[in-house]
């Protein structure tokens, strides 16, 4: 067993090092070893910046007496018996598995399935319907440069899915060992050591593609196939018992492709928050799905430089701490919210249909643009939706796209206004500095959000402002619409097996089947299910 301390305070000019030196100081001994749990920074008061940490460490010492000692002689520590919970596999089920598992999509919860799977000695196939990164990264930046839209090969789509160029934050809401596990196998493939412990991991859009691709190799070194340029069609069903071949049979019989049917008995569904034409296929096949909230409104950009301020008063900490950010709600009928806040980033365009248009936002590592942008959205509700149609989320999101896109002259050009014109309802009379790459057109911001989501914005902004004290608004401006930041439909599973509904063999994971929220709730959700895989198949 080992010892946790918490709270440690520290200058944000001390380094990592010094942290055995303090901890010798407290215990009264020397570590016999020790790591960082938990490492954030405390700015809630400008002028008195610093870290905060908890530690693990091990003792040679009684740790009741150590315990004892330090809780009479530093009040502000915590301090007490550790022991983490290690992360163990399941034994592989009984069910002979006739055909590898197929996985269909690289992102997140589909590369780390396909890992754990490989693993295990599975041999899973992933079907990618684009390209792999490399020349996802080649075709991105020629579209960005004014290029021709690739339909299987943008910021959505490709190897690593959304996740490769959504700025790399790795927060996640839930612990244990699988999300320790997780953050394991991404410091491993490339990532940062420092991801497993920072409150606000980021490794930036610049370092994902190397990530992606270490673990794709993995996948391949441990007996698995990643298949590019390969885009799954449709789902083929065994005969249910009253005749048919539709969902609600005995199971999977396997996957048709772009290059032809594949036989499978397994097949996770890791197809993104934005595989619309897949959607429509699950529609029609008749898997179980259900209508999902999902958050919608616009991108701000402001200066990099106010918000640095605003965050570290007049103490230029930037050049130490790097870029400041934030979190922002406005409490109303429809909260507003910042979502996706990039510091020193990039606006971008989240597009996967031609004709359609939306933004995003990234940032690379170094956080180094002169723009800090950031999601101003609303959550919503189903009641919202146009129609009953299990994809009417769907719709809502291809309607105020379009108008996005006809507003930017059909050439994915970014609508955009004046925050306080928006605010003013009057039009921005000149174009102002802006990080999107093909170009702005002048806007009126509130055709590309639903009515009540333009209220909100109406309600919600001033009230941000006045937190700032007039300085959230007075150099920022409104892009949108902001659409993807979430998946509008649930593709229903049982809690207990992971599997569709009436479909053995059929697993829906990650973000796009609504089971999660950001690069590492997507991979655990992947890791999970393949451990419900384990849990259930052979291949012994």
């Amino acid at each position: 067993m080992s010892l946790r301390i918490a709270n440690l305070r520290t200058s944000i000019d001390e380094p990592e090092e010094v942290i055995a030196t303090h901890l010798a100081r407290i215990l009264g001994t020397a570590p016999a070893r020790w790591r960082i749990l938990r490492k954030s920074l405390d700015a809630r008061v400008n002028h008195s910046v610093h870290f905060v940490y908890t530690a693990e460490v091990a003792v040679s010492e009684d740790e009741d007496r150590i315990i004892r000692q330090v809780r009479r002689k530093y009040r502000d520590l915590a301090i007490d018996h550790h022991q983490e919970t290690a992360f163990v596999m399941p034994d592989q089920g009984s069910t002979p598995l006739r055909h590898r598992p197929i996985v269909i999509g690289s992102g997140p919860a589909g590369l780390v399935a396909g890992y754990f799977l490989a693993e295990q000695g599975y041999r899973p196939l992933v079907l990618e319907r684009g390209p792999a990164v490399r020349q996802r990264i080649r075709d991105v930046h020629r579209f960005d440069a004014g290029g021709a839209f690739e339909p299987e090969s943008n910021y959505l789509f490709g190897e690593g899915g959304a996740g490769t160029f959504s700025d790399g934050k790795l927060t996640c809401r839930s612990s244990g060992p699988d999300v320790r596990r997780v953050l394991e196998l991404f410091a491993e493939c490339k990532g940062k050591p420092s991801i497993l412990y920072d409150y606000r991991p980021h490794l930036g859009s610049n370092r994902l593609p190397a990530v992606v691709k270490a673990i794709r190799r993995k996948i391949e070194a441990l007996g698995g196939e990643v298949r590019f340029n390969c885009r799954v069609e449709d789902l083929v069903f065994l005969p249910s018992p009253q005749g048919g071949r539709g969902a609600g049979g005995e199971g999977v019989r396997g996957v048709s492709t772009s290059s032809g049917f594949i036989e499978a008995d397994v097949v996770l569904l890791a197809i993104g928050h934005s595989a619309r034409d897949t959607f429509e296929m699950l529609a029609r096949r008749g898997v179980p799905m259900a209508q999902k909230p999902f958050q919608m409104g616009v991108r701000i950009e402001q200066p990099q430089e106010v918000v640095n301020r605003i965050k570290y008063g007049p103490a230029h900490l930037e050049t130490r701490l790097g870029s400041a950010d934030y979190n922002l709600v406005a409490r109303g009928s429809h909260d507003l919210f910042t979502f996706c806040m990039c510091a020193g980033g990039h606006i971008i365009p989240s597009v996967s249909e031609a004709g359609f248009f939306g933004t995003n936002g990234m940032s690379l590592s170094k956080r180094d643009s002169p723009f800090a942008n950031s999601g101003l959205v609303v959550t919503v509700p189903v009641e919202q939706f146009p129609g009953s149609d299990v994809l009417a989320g769907v719709r809502l999101q291809q309607l105020y796209e379009k108008k996005a896109f006809e507003m930017g002259r059909g050439d994915y050009a970014c609508p955009i206004q004046g925050a306080k014109d928006f605010l003013a309802g009057r039009r921005t009379t000149s174009l102002p500095r802006c990080s999107y790459p093909r170009g702005l057109v002048l806007s009126d911001l509130a055709e590309v959000v639903p009515p009540f989501i333009r209220a909100a914005l109406l309600h919600g902004l001033p009230l941000l402002d006045r937190r700032w004290h007039g300085k959230f608004l007075a150099d920022a401006y409104l892009v949108g619409p902001e659409s993807r930041g979430s998946s509008p439909i649930r593709i229903l599973r049982d809690d207990r097996t992971r599997e569709s509904p009436g479909i053995a063999g059929l697993y829906p994971i990650g973000e796009g089947a609504g089971y999660a929220g950001g690069i590492v709730s997507a991979a655990v959700d992947g890791l999970r299910t393949a451990m419900a895989v384990v849990r259930k198949y052979s291949v012994r």
